[in-house]
């Protein structure tokens, strides 16, 4: 079937009249039409949202950001509609594949809904008012992310080519959720480059406000929208901070690169003696004591002490161990080892000499709770190193469950994928050999300063 540029999308998006947005591009009328490699052709066709520069084959013209590009094949057919990112080696962000499409309001306003339907339990449970709405590409919005904190949407945007479609994604968000708040946060690349009168940490809807408290399980966390990481907290390990909860109680708790303390409260509401929290940012460390109080209204929390420990991690790992500290649950997760392919190896390494750290940390019969979220690294090599560090270690590591994606952070392409953690037992095996060995081990590879970003 023959599809005509004009007939595959028509879209004149709309700022709502209640935001403060400054004046972006409007979307192009003009499409590109493009064709590509058979086999990025086949990928399209099984919803691979990503088409890179050099599986371009032919533009029609040249575009800028955010322009629509059309994708047909060999005969001419509609495969797929995108986003043009001339500034990106994924040069085209695909929208959708199949049939043709009219990326307009009612478009944008049927993405949200179907975002929002994946998430209707959650979304109707009192108990938890934080959460992810859209999640980039694994819900046809690529470059694009947005999380709610009660009220307040935080919009984060990695790509410029969403700054000419912003409205109507704006737009449909309104109208489904009603926030009285939205926060614009640009991903690096972004902010480098032009931005339109955009900034990091802009409000273009209500009165700027941060701290913002939300729920989580019945928890009472805070959110810094606009000056946080990310989008100011870090929603995607819900899950996994609930069961820490469930397995917390009585125990000695060791929470490292805790961030603002979501795992260390989770602890604590769930039964735990005492918890450290180990991270390298002052301000973090003073987040999570601010976490800790306000739940102190939950008899468990208020009955456990908490310390909290502003350093590097590997560092302060080391001088517990040497220090003869233990611990019946330690908890490591860290930011990514392994942003780029070169970084996989070392990033394998630094995840291994995290679990023989904490694995000396852990006492006989306690629990390890070890995660990583590097997308390179894929969970198959994690938990193999983790394994194989443990072993080193002279530890025998019993694995209770693997876990990775919540809900809220859906996963529909393998590029996709970054969540990984393990929970476990740990007992010893040859304790003594297994210290000398970690000692050995920290002196071939020295200690490095890490924290989450």
């Amino acid at each position: 079937m023959l599809v005509s540029l004009s007939a595959a999308t028509a879209y004149r998006g709309a700022v709502p009249s209640d935001l403060d947005l400054p004046d972006l591009p409007p979307p192009s009328s003009r499409r590109i039409a493009a064709r590509v490699t058979k086999d990025a052709l086949r990928h399209i066709r099984k919803q691979h949202p990503w088409v890179y520069d050099d599986s371009i084959t032919s533009l029609s013209h040249a575009g800028g950001a955010g322009d629509l590009v059309v994708v047909f094949d060999d005969e001419r057919n509609f495969a797929g509609i995108g986003l043009f990112d001339p500034d990106s080696p994924i040069r085209i962000k695909m929208l959708h594949a199949g049939k043709p499409a009219t990326i307009d309001a009612t478009w944008w306003s049927g993405q949200v809904g179907d975002a929002l339907a994946k998430r209707a339990w959650l979304i109707e449970r009192a108990d938890t008012t934080g959460y992810r709405v859209l999640n980039g590409e694994n819900d046809g919005f690529p470059g694009l992310v947005v999380d709610r904190y009660a009220e307040t949407l935080v919009v984060k945007i990695y790509t410029a080519a969403w700054f000419p479609h912003l409205g109507g994604v704006l737009d449909a968000l309104v109208a489904s959720i009603g926030p009285t708040q939205i926060v614009v946060r640009l991903g690096r690349n972004v902010a480098a480059g032009e931005c339109y009168g955009l900034s990091d940490g802009l409000v273009i809807l209500g009165e700027a406000q941060e701290p913002i408290e939300f729920s989580e399980n019945g928890l009472r966390l805070l959110a810094h929208p606009m000056s946080g990481q990310k989008t100011g907290f870090f929603l995607d390990q819900r899950d996994n901070r609930n069961r820490v909860r469930e397995i917390a109680n009585g125990a000695r708790v060791l929470d490292v690169f805790s961030c603002t303390g979501g795992f260390s409260v989770a602890a604590a509401a769930g039964g735990a003696r005492e918890v450290t929290s180990i991270d390298s940012s002052g301000v973090a460390i003073e987040i999570a004591a601010q976490n800790m109080a306000l739940n102190q209204h939950i008899p468990a929390v208020a009955k456990c002490s908490f310390d909290g420990v502003v350093g590097d991690a590997f560092e302060v790992m080391d001088r517990l161990r040497r220090e003869r500290k233990r611990y019946g649950l330690v908890i490591v997760d860290p930011p990514s080892f392994a942003q780029r392919q070169v970084n996989i190896s070392a990033g394998l390494r630094a995840y291994g000499r995290l679990t023989q750290l904490a694995v000396d940390l852990v006492e006989p019969g306690g629990r390890l709770v070890q995660a990583s979220c590097s997308s390179r690294i894929t969970a198959d090599d994690f938990h193999d190193q983790v394994q194989r560090s443990a072993q080193a270690a002279g530890v025998r590591l019993t694995e209770v469950t693997r876990t990775d994606h919540g809900i809220d952070h859906p996963v529909t392409f393998p590029e996709g994928a970054y969540l990984k953690a393990v929970f476990a037992r740990v007992e010893p095996l040859a304790r003594e050999h297994g210290r000398e060995h970690g000692r050995e081990h920290d002196r071939a590879h020295g200690s490095t300063s890490r924290h989450r970003n």
